[in-house]
């Protein structure tokens, strides 16, 4: 077996050529900021004109901490330059550990907004922009899916409770396991099994909000943390879910799979519970009652009366 240092050079074309230097004589002369610290990790924003960050649904710069203000400080692009100004925020902002009200951005500089998230301002090109999309992503979604991953939605799910908890604020979980999912596999094969996986998440992520957080939980297993639904309303969710998995026609290989789904769900302050690991378990304890009395329905926690 000959050495790879002794084999022939491949010849690379004028093409090949001329993308690799558009690609390497990229300026860096775009904008961003990318959250290096906080609920958000690894989220690129590119700056353009003014934009507020904070935590409101008008805020261009949306990072879900609840120690932000919803319009906490902006960013504006001017005179050649990029300028943060505070917005009067409750926690204060802060670049590179200093307080500011307004204050010019150099590359590098380090922006603290509230106690926990942290941004850092950068200039990028085309190349940069598109590592660090990529990184962000594997970092924080599942990769057959393009949900969220269990570390993710562990990190969301003990924010969005603090938050919820300090703003008398309702948060639902909703829980949803695919029921026999193993039968899938076994009849059918994984890759055909990771079909339904895909097609299952793609249209539930066209029903949820842009604020709610769809995660891959487990195997078979997935959530929908998402604020501002009392308990009777995630059932309500949990319902429309149920009714489109068991509506909608998964055939990956042409052949038609029957597929359902159980649901659990829980809501704070319905169910007071303030600790994560509870909070999760009482949605588990849901879900696995709706297995239990026969799958494919949706069952809230045994104490939830509606009114």
């Amino acid at each position: 077996m000959p050495d790879a240092w002794d084999e022939d050079t491949k010849t690379v074309t004028g093409d090949q050529v001329d993308a690799a230097r558009r690609l390497s004589s990229g300026r860096r002369d775009r904008a961003y900021v990318i959250v290096i610290a906080g609920p958000n990790v690894g989220e690129m924003f590119k700056l353009d004109d003014v934009q507020v960050v904070g935590r409101g649904a008008n805020a261009q710069v949306r990072l879900s901490d609840s120690e932000i203000s919803r319009n906490h400080a902006r960013l504006v692009l001017e005179a050649g330059g990029v300028f943060v100004e505070d917005l009067k925020s409750t926690n204060g902002t802060f670049v590179n550990g200093d307080p500011i009200t307004y204050r010019e951005l150099e590359d590098g500089d380090k922006i603290q907004v509230g106690t926990t998230t942290i941004l850092k301002f950068s200039y990028h090109d085309d190349l940069d922009e598109e590592f660090q999309r990529h990184m962000y992503d594997a970092a924080l979604r599942d990769s057959l899916t393009g949900s969220y991953n269990q570390k993710y939605f562990l990190d969301r799910l003990e924010s969005e409770l603090a938050f919820a908890e300090r703003h008398k604020f309702h948060l639902a979980l909703v829980l949803f396991d695919i029921d026999h999912f193993k039968r899938v596999n076994d009849a059918h094969g994984h890759p055909a099994g990771d079909a339904v996986l895909r097609e299952l998440a793609a249209g539930v992520l066209e029903s949820v909000r842009k604020e709610d957080v769809f995660a891959r939980y487990g195997g078979e297993e997935f959530a929908v943390l998402s604020r501002g639904l009392d308990t009777a309303g995630a059932v309500r969710f949990g319902e429309r879910l149920r009714g489109w998995v068991e509506g909608h026609i998964f055939a990956p290989e042409g052949t038609p799979i029957p597929v359902t789904v159980s649901v659990g769900v829980v809501s704070f302050p319905d169910s007071p519970i303030q600790d994560p690991a509870a909070f999760l378990k009482t949605a588990d304890e849901a879900l696995y009652r709706a297995k239990g009395l026969g799958r494919n329905r949706v069952c809230a926690p045994r104490d939830f009366q509606f009114r």
